[in-house]
Formats: C-alpha cells, sequence, structure tokens
C-alpha cells in the first residue's frame, strides 16, 4: 500500500511566503500610517501630497516618497513644497528612512524627540521653516548622519553634546537660529574651521549665526 504524499515542505514553502507577504504589507501600512498622520497636519494649498491615500496597500506609490526593493520608505522629498504644520511623532516609524527633506516650507513647533529612532538617517533637512524649541538629544542616535542641516529656524537652547558621537557626520548647519551655550569640541566636531581667533568654548546667541562648517 502506497503512503500518502508529503505536503509537509510545501506547506511549510507556502506559510513562510505567507508570513513574509503579510509582515511586508502590514510594515507598508504602518510607514503609510505614519506619514498620513503627518499629511493630515500639514497645510498643503497647491495639493502636493494629493497622491497620499490611506487606502492603498502601500505608500510607495505615493509622489515624493521612495521606497527600497522591500517596499520600506527611505526617502520622503517634500522639500520647497510650500507646506505649513508641524512634525510628528509617527515619524519616527519610518525605520527605514535615510533621507528626511523638508527645508523651506512653513514648519512650526518642535522637532520631535522620535527621530532620533531613524537610526539609518543619512540626511536631515530641516532648514529655512519656523521650527522653534530646542535640538532634541535624541539625534545623537542617528550613527550612520551625514547631513544636519537646521539653520534658519527659532531654536533655542544648547548644541547637544551627544551629536559628538556621531562618527559620519560631516555637515552641519545651525546658523540663524536663537542657540546658545558650549560648543562641542570632540569627536567630529574638533575639526570645526575657526576663524578670526573665534572661541571655540563659548558662543552666545549673536555668534551661533555665524556657525556653519563642514566637518571634513
Amino acid at each position: 500500500m502506497e503512503s500518502p504524499p508529503n505536503f509537509t515542505p510545501l506547506f511549510f514553502f507556502i506559510s513562510l511566503t505567507l508570513t513574509l507577504t503579510i509582515s511586508t504589507i502590514v510594515s507598508a501600512n504602518s510607514e503609510g500610517d505614519a506619514l498620513y498622520t503627518l499629511k493630515r497636519t500639514l497645510s498643503d494649498p497647491y495639493n502636493v501630497l494629493q497622491s497620499w491615500d490611506p487606502t492603498l496597500v502601500s505608500p510607495c506609490t505615493w509622489f515624493h516618497v521612495t521606497c527600497n526593493q522591500n517596499n520600506r520608505v527611505t526617502r520622503l522629498d517634500l522639500g520647497n513644497s510650500n507646506l505649513s504644520g508641524h512634525l510628528v511623532p509617527e515619524l519616527g516609524k519610518l525605520e527605514h528612512l535615510q533621507y528626511l527633506e523638508l527645508y523651506k516650507n512653513n514648519i512650526h513647533g518642535v522637532i520631535p524627540p522620535e527621530l532620533g529612532n531613524l537610526k539609518n538617517l543619512i540626511s536631515l533637512d530641516l532648514y529655512n521653516n519656523n521650527i522653534s524649541g530646542t535640538v532634541p538629544p535624541s539625534l545623537g542616535n542617528l550613527k550612520n548622519l551625514v547631513f544636519l542641516r537646521l539653520n534658519d529656524n527659532r531654536l533655542t537652547g544648547p548644541i547637544p553634546k551627544e551629536l559628538v558621537g556621531l562618527p559620519n557626520l560631516k555637515v552641519v548647519d545651525v546658523s540663524s537660529n536663537d542657540l546658545c551655550g558650549t560648543i562641542p569640541t570632540s569627536g567630529p566636531f574638533e575639526h570645526i574651521p575657526w576663524n578670526n581667533g573665534e572661541n571655540e568654548h563659548l558662543y552666545t546667541a549673536m555668534s551661533i549665526l555665524l556657525l556653519r562648517f563642514v566637518l571634513l
């Protein structure tokens, strides 16, 4: 008598495939939810975000959103889009995000500390907005960060000492804010090209207007 065929390997393969597919869809939906939360807080007079439809399975078809081959969001390009509103903590859920480009808008409010969860972030460009509050120390968690441009806002307080631990940081611009306190002088900041005998240890709200440098 013949034994019944063994479907176990096939069943395992199908189950694994379905699990991975469902996991990808869930992740895409989670990222879509985070981006849609951002959209709901923004005024968008030119309908730049019109394609951001929350009923779609994935945000990867939305304009100004770039995904990798696994349908995870890696870029958000909304610079110079005439948007106004504030940033949302949910942006910290975009764990594969590498580029967050929101420069030259009218973003106000504070920088959410949750942006420190974006461990793959390479570029954080929030310059030329109306952002207030302090620079979150949690940005010191962004070990892959290369470009940090926060200039031309209304930021206050010191440059967080936690930024000293960013090994890949090359370009920093925090000029035209109301920062004060002590400038970090170790880690990547030790290569700041000070000129005209400027005191590298202390700065005032006036001198920070000139703090723009490239870390070589």
